[in-house]
């Protein structure tokens, strides 16, 4: 079976392995610098995987060394914003920490496919790519497979249909400056602008951006159950070359008329990670939008590369 290794051990790395060993698509290892944890994990998990009968072998490890062979590498492990730190100075942290990350991803599992999921998510992709120096198809953001969830979630609880009738997408930031797409966004195949108030598209595309913050309101800390699911989601449309339609992160070489910035962006997924990133029609407020998201990222990127010295 494949190989896919998670690289974090905290709740968002241990629900990922838990929804891939559901799909039983993969063998898991996690990999953690705690010691003990991803063990520990890996055994708790091993034991679920008996009782459903899901023939999936999880290890857990503290060596880097022991991600050699992996398909694909999960990357997760990283600060969570406190109160009072800015973007910015997570975005350093964090940088610090995926920098390491990558050499080591370089030195023991050069051929993979990296998933980048560490916050802020856009900024850790662009730095990803700087250190692994591997073709834009190979390493993804999880973003959008997310973002796109929360807005399909929302549009059907308003309409009372089925989460499956309901297709939109993403785009720009994965964070506050995204950029729900409701021009592209449809139910049943009708545009959700023909079915929906003004003020109803409103509200879902404010609670879409503001998802994330509302649930760390409500239960103190960041979702992590809807970003294993998403994880899991991504890793089979690569490891089984559906050549699915999902949203992403990934840096544009042109796209959107963007270059050298990695964006929240609508593409297909198989084998090879990245297959093609699809130039969706917005409409020129949501344009407007997304460049500024852009710019935005830019700018927080040439900071961050800097201070590492990338």
């Amino acid at each position: 079976m494949p190989l896919v290794t998670i690289i974090g051990s905290g709740r968002v790395g241990t629900s990922a392995a838990l929804f891939l060993m559901l799909k039983e698509i993969c063998d898991i290892r996690l990999i953690d610098i705690v010691e003990g944890l991803p063990q520990g994990e890996a055994l708790d998990l091993s034991h679920a995987a008996a009782l459903l009968g899901k023939n999936v072998d999880i290890t857990g490890s503290n060596d880097y060394k022991d991600m050699a062979g992996s398909d694909i590498v999960i990357v997760t492990a990283g600060l969570a914003r406190k109160p009072g730190m800015t973007r910015e100075e997570l975005a350093l942290e964090n940088g610090k920490i995926v920098k390491s990350i990558c050499e080591k991803i370089l030195e023991y599992a050069p051929h993979s496919i990296v998933l980048m999921v560490t916050n802020p998510l856009d900024i850790m992709t662009y730095v990803a790519l700087k250190v692994l120096k591997f073709p834009r198809h190979r390493v993804i953001g999880f973003s959008g497979t997310l973002d796109s969830a929360r807005l399909r979630y929302y549009i059907a609880k308003k309409l009372g249909v089925s989460y499956q009738s309901v297709r939109g997408f993403v785009v720009g930031q994965h964070g506050e400056k995204m950029v729900p797409l409701l021009s592209a966004t449809y139910v049943g195949g009708i545009p959700v602008t023909k079915l929906l108030s003004e003020n109803d598209l409103k509200e879902i595309s404010e609670r879409t951006v503001k998802a994330g913050e509302e649930i760390v309101k409500l239960k103190k800390w960041s979702a992590y159950h809807a970003v294993g699911a998403g994880i899991a989601e991504v890793v089979e449309s690569i490891l089984k070359d559906r050549k699915d339609i999902h949203n992403f992160s990934a840096l544009l070489e042109g796209e959107y008329g963007v270059k050298d910035v990695v964006a929240e962006v609508v593409g297909i997924l198989g084998r090879r990670g990245i297959e093609k990133i699809i130039e969706l029609e917005m409409t020129e407020d949501e344009k407007a939008r997304f460049y500024e998201a852009v710019q935005w990222i830019k700018d927080l990127c040439e900071k961050v590369v800097k201070e590492l010295g990338l």
